[in-house]
């Protein structure tokens, strides 16, 4: 598709020399001789792009410009002038000016300047897709009545800079709320840090979240600015923070109570601008009670506390959640998309999902990329891992004489040999292994105990 240029000129002459080097370029023009015929014509025709002259009789192109803003605030205008001053190009740029441009007209330079003024445009429609997918990419998706309560407290809690707890099992969209928080604030310009307690080594952490001065242990052999640095102004999110030693737990809660840290290995407190929000799988209550999670932290920061409800809790959501994750996944893949039919979606109602919604997404996008046609049936729901929810009678069928004991043998194959793989990739380094999948880092290293995977190379 063309796009449109509009020239508003009394002077035919400009008028046509104009169009004619716009329209070899392969852009359609448009011609108005005044002000008014001119903010006419944008309204019905709304151009990419106005060339407005400043000087015509009758409404001059600054009183054209001020009422072309005013109506069409998003278009562009270049100003032409054969009697520019500086106090003109000012008062232009003022009104909302793109470029200004003197007579007499060197071609070359308007060719360049009307290709500057179409990219922005052309970056400022894709800056607000981008800012359009990220928000229905924080939106958490769902109609039962926790997940619309779970909204409305985003909605309220957003706002404030109130530190969060976010408490739920394993894959139960945590990170989502998180993200949904802060991008819901006044802070979503600024940005947004995540660190997985879990996947840091205990010796490491407080320097990852601080940093360090140098010489501050061994291998420190220059400064280095931590978490805490890079999320001033905006959010740093704390990720199984049960894992956390009780030092730096310490160490988090006088950040909070006071706005200031100190960096290991230094001496000077460093202020900064960060809401935290921390979320966990464990129950820090009962780690109060054993003695390894710091009752003031719990509840400095419980102050607002959210819980996730498992997948489980919430079934009557998969359809809309389906929905949700083939759009996503086509719209980052491209192709055609894939619908599901009413039984695939009630057959995968009918499991009790232990992963959740990490699950979910990864049997999503396999059937999407597996299934040959474009509608998916019950006959592409894959085995899932989870045991059918009682009361609701049924399984899905075995291919065949396949068993459960060799459906989990086969599980437990492809388990062993994709967490080798992974391993490979990350150069056998167990905590960025365990970050990337998503995992524990002694859930892991668990796994990687039970299926003998010999990590020692």
């Amino acid at each position: 598709m063309h796009q449109t240029i509009l020239i508003i000129d009394d002077e035919k002459d400009i008028r046509t020399a104009l169009s004619g080097i716009l329209e070899d370029e392969g852009y359609q023009v448009l011609n108005a001789e005044s002000g008014a015929e001119g903010i006419e014509c944008a309204c019905q025709e709304l151009p990419d792009l106005i060339l407005l002259d400043i000087w015509m009789p009758g409404m001059d192109g600054l009183e054209t410009l001020g009422k072309l803003k005013a109506q069409l605030p998003q278009v562009t205008v270049i100003m032409i002038s054969g009697h520019g001053t500086i106090e003109t190009a000012v008062r232009a740029t003022k009104l909302g000016a793109f470029d200004f441009i003197e007579k007499p007209l060197s071609l070359e330079k308007v060719l360049i300047s009307v290709a500057n003024a179409l990219r922005l445009q052309e970056l400022k429609v894709e800056n607000a897709e981008l800012k359009r997918s990220a928000s229905a990419d924080y939106e958490l998706i769902g109609e039962t009545p926790e997940i619309v309560a779970i909204r409305e407290q985003i909605r309220r809690v957003a706002t404030t800079a109130a530190s969060v707890l976010i408490s739920g099992e394993n894959g139960s969209e945590k990170e989502l709320i998180a993200n949904s928080i802060h991008y819901n604030s006044p802070r979503r310009e600024r940005p947004f840090i995540t660190i997985h307690c879990s996947s840091i080594p205990e010796e490491l952490i407080e320097s990852e979240l601080f940093g360090h001065e140098k010489g501050a242990f061994s291998g420190a052999a220059s400064h280095k600015k931590g978490r805490f640095d890079q999320a001033d102004g905006g959010t740093l999110f704390l990720d199984d923070i049960g894992e956390l030693p009780l030092g730096t737990q310490v160490k988090i809660l006088r950040y909070i109570q006071d706005h200031s840290f100190e960096r290991v290995g230094g001496v000077r407190r460093i202020t900064a601008d960060i809401r935290i929000i921390a979320a966990s799988a464990r129950s820090l209550q009962q780690d109060m009670v054993a003695g390894i999670f710091s009752p003031d932290l719990y509840y400095q920061l419980s102050t607002i506390s959210f819980r996730v409800p498992a997948l489980r809790e919430r079934l009557d959501d998969i359809g809309l959640l389906v929905q949700h994750f083939v759009a996503r996944f086509f719209r980052r893949e491209g192709g055609e998309a894939k619908a599901f039919m009413p039984d695939a979606i009630e057959l995968l109602r009918r499991y009790s999902w232990p992963g959740n919604m990490r699950e979910l997404i990864n049997v999503v996008e396999r059937i999407l990329i597996v299934a040959p046609g474009r509608v998916i049936s019950i006959e592409d729901i894959p085995h899932l891992s989870g045991e059918p929810l009682s009361g609701m009678g049924g399984s899905l069928p075995l291919d065949g004489a396949l068993s459960r004991t060799a459906l989990r043998d086969a599980r437990e194959d492809f388990e062993r040999e994709f967490i080798i793989h992974k391993l490979e990739e990350n150069d056998w380094n167990i905590s960025r292994t365990a970050e990337l999948i998503e995992l524990e880092r002694s859930n892991l290293h668990r796994k990687i105990k039970s299926y003998g995977i010999d990590v020692r190379r």
